[in-house]
This record gives C-alpha cells, structure tokens and sequence, in this order.
C-alpha cells in the first residue's frame, strides 16, 4: 500500500480522525524524503466530543402522530372502497347500457319505428291546454281575491263606523247619566223643601185650631152674692153686659189678630207660591228627565245590542273573509306549484325528446353506413365473381350472361 492510501485509510477523511499522516509516514522510516532519523511516533490527538454520551429521547407526541396517521390510513382505505365500489357500480352501468345499446341496435333496422315526435307533440300540446287553464284559473282567482280583500276594507270601515257610533253613545249615555244625577238631587231638594212647606203649613193650621177652641172655650167666673135684698135681675144683666163686652172685645181681638194672621200668610203664601210653581214645573221637568232618562236607556240597550250584533256580523264576515282569502291563497300557492311542476315535466321532456332526436339521428347515421358496406360489399362480390373476357373482347358495361351460364362469342357480331 501507498502513503496515501495508507493516510487515507487511517484518517477516515474526517476532522474527528487523526491529526495528519505525515507523522506516520515519519515514524516507519520507510515513507520520508527529508530525513531518515525522525522523532519517532507522534501523539494521537483525540477529540473529546466524541467521548460524550449521544442522548436519544423519544418524542411525546410519536404516539398521537401514529394515531393520527392510522386514522387517515383507515379513512383512506375507506375512500378506496368507496371508489372501488364506485367503480364496480359504474363498469356495471355501463354493461347494462352496452346491453341496451346492443338491443336497440338490433331491434332498429328490423322491426318497425314508431313515430315518437307525435306522441312527444300531442303530450306538450296536453301540457300547453293544462297550462293555459291552470294561468285563466289564476285570473279568476286573482279577481275572486280583489274582489274578497274589497269586501273585508269594506266590513273593517263598517266596523270602525259601529265602534265610532258605539263610543258617540256611550259619552252621550255618560252626559246623561251626570244630568240625571243631578236632576234627582233638585228634585230631592225640592221635595225636602216641599216637605218642610206642609210641615209649616200644619203648624199654622194647628196654631189657627188652637186659637179658635181658645175663642169659643172662654170661662168666666162670676162672684154672686146670697143677699136676698139685693137686686139680682139688675146684676144678672150687669154680669151679662159685662160678658157680652168682654166677650165682644175677646172675639174682636181675636178675629183681628186672626185677619192680621191670615193676611201675613197670605201674603207669605203669595211669596210662596211662585216656589210652589217653581216646584211643580221642576216636577213636572224631573218627570220629563226621568222619561227621557227611560227612553235613552231603551235607546241605550237597542244599541248596545245593535252594536254587539253588528260587531258579531263584522266578526264573521271578516272570520270567513279570512278563511276564503287564505283557501285562496291556498288554492294559488298550489296552482303555482302545479304549473312549476308542468314546466319542469315539459322541461325534462324536452330534454328527452332532444336526446331521441339525436339518437334517433345516430341511429340513421349507423343504418345509413351500414347499408353502404352492404352494398359496397354486394359490389365487391359481384366484381370478385365476374371474370374479365379472353381474347380482348370487350363487351358492353353491364352485359349479362345468356341463359344457362354460356356467353355468347365474342367474334361474331
């Protein structure tokens, strides 16, 4: 082996390695150029990194890591089936379709075609009448709903009129209730000044009683003396005098006290008697009130019934105006999806009388060829079955044969 290789070897090429191999070179006498007494080996230098411990730790995480690369394992396996399945589903789809393809192929030559454009016309023309009586129902309808949303305005104004009124009456029932009230308090007024009036009126009428029995009960007592030689004729009619004097003075007192008496009542009576008018025109005004009052009560209760039935009357008209208006709407929500319903069935057949069009056209297309080849073929074999005449006789394009296979000579004309 060389120095190098020797050097190379030993060093590993690495800056960890040892320190040159100059020195080894040196060292077995053999390898240097400059002097053949050298020092001798040299110290190996050793790098003390080397000598340390590596620490390895394992990753906390390594476990959910794993578990979470399982899981999208599984879910990809899962998606694998899914389209593996997928796959199957289709390739079978298309077996069936090749089959179908096959049999309609086979059966569009030979057996006879219908028409299906007459058919697929005569449904669209069903659909189009559907159509059109499904759009003149919806203007009926719409009319129908104008017409239902004018009468409920109509009952809401008339409602509102019955409220206005049964307010108006109830404020006026309320105005006269208060008047009422206070009528009844004059009148209970005037009757307890009316009470008072004839209480007077009776002391009066005693006291005058009282004065007339006061008259006419008057007792006079007499002193008579016994003596027989008095003249008792003379004093009789003395006394008697006497008597009819006081008795005259008496009643003139009395009667003129009496007159006074009257005359003072009369002319309190006639001071009286314009409170007495007075309190037979509030009478007769209190009983005017209260039939008044009756009969506004009467009125009361007509309207409040009147109101209660007109408002039990808007309260159903509005009710069944509600009920018709939603059955309408109702009605129309279902003609709308029946008509999106019809457009959609005449979109698909549309669709569909468009793909059998085209494979109504493929299929031409296919049979079109195919007759072709036949008779490009029917050609061929008729060209490979006639063969071309010896002796350079050229007979006329599109001769036949003569009867019984021989042709005839080509020589004689």
């Amino acid at each position: 082996m060389s120095r190098q290789s020797v050097c190379r070897s030993f060093g590993g090429g690495s800056r960890r390695g040892y320190s040159s191999c100059s020195a080894i070179g040196g060292g077995f006498g053999g390898g240097g150029s400059r002097s053949r007494t050298g020092p001798g080996i040299q110290p190996v230098q050793v790098d003390s990194s080397l000598l340390q411990p590596v620490h390895v730790e394992i990753d906390p995480q390594i476990q959910q890591v794993k578990n979470q690369e399982k899981e999208q394992i599984k879910t990809l396996n899962n998606q694998f089936a899914s389209f593996i399945d997928k796959v199957r589903f289709l390739e079978q789809q298309n077996k069936v379709l090749a089959t179908k393809w096959e049999l309609l192929q086979q059966q569009g030559p030979s057996g006879p075609r219908k028409n299906l454009d007459v058919i697929f016309e005569n449904y669209i023309q069903n659909l189009r009448r559907q159509l059109d009586s499904i759009l003149a129902q919806r203007g009926q309808l719409e009319s129908e709903l104008q017409n239902m949303q004018q009468y409920v305005e109509e009952y809401k104004t008339k409602y509102e009129e019955e409220i206005n009124r049964r307010t108006s009456a109830e404020n006026e029932f309320v105005v006269l209730k208060k008047v009422n009230h206070a009528l009844q308090s004059d009148g209970l007024d005037m009757g307890l000044r009316g009470a008072w009036m004839g209480s007077i009126l009776s002391l009066w009428s005693c006291r005058i009683r009282g004065l007339m029995f006061e008259v006419f009960d008057l007792s006079v007592v007499v002193s008579m003396d016994n003596n027989r030689h008095l003249d008792l004729d003379s004093i009789i009619e003395e006394v008697r005098r006497q008597y009819e004097q006081i008795a005259q003075s008496s009643r003139a007192e009395a009667e003129a006290w009496y007159q006074s008496q009257v005359r003072w009542e009369q002319a309190r009576s006639l001071g009286d008697g314009e409170g007495w008018q007075g309190i037979d025109d509030n009478g007769r005004h209190l009983l005017e009130l209260e039939l008044m009052q009756g009969s506004l009560k009467r009125n009361c209760v007509h309207l409040q019934a009147a109101i209660a039935e007109a408002e039990e009357r808007g309260e159903m008209a509005l009710k069944d105006a509600r009920i018709k208006l939603e059955e309408l709407e109702s009605a129309l929500q279902k003609d709308k999806e029946e008509l999106a319903r019809l457009l959609k069935e005449y979109q698909e057949l549309l669709n569909i009388k468009i793909a059998l069009d085209v494979e109504i056209v493929a299929v031409a297309e296919l049979e079109a060829a195919s007759v072709v080849a036949a008779v490009a073929s029917e050609e061929a074999a008729t060209a490979a079955a006639s063969p071309p005449a010896a002796g350079g006789c050229a007979g006329p394009a599109g001769a036949t044969s003569a009867p019984g296979g021989a042709r005839p000579p080509c020589g004689d004309v």
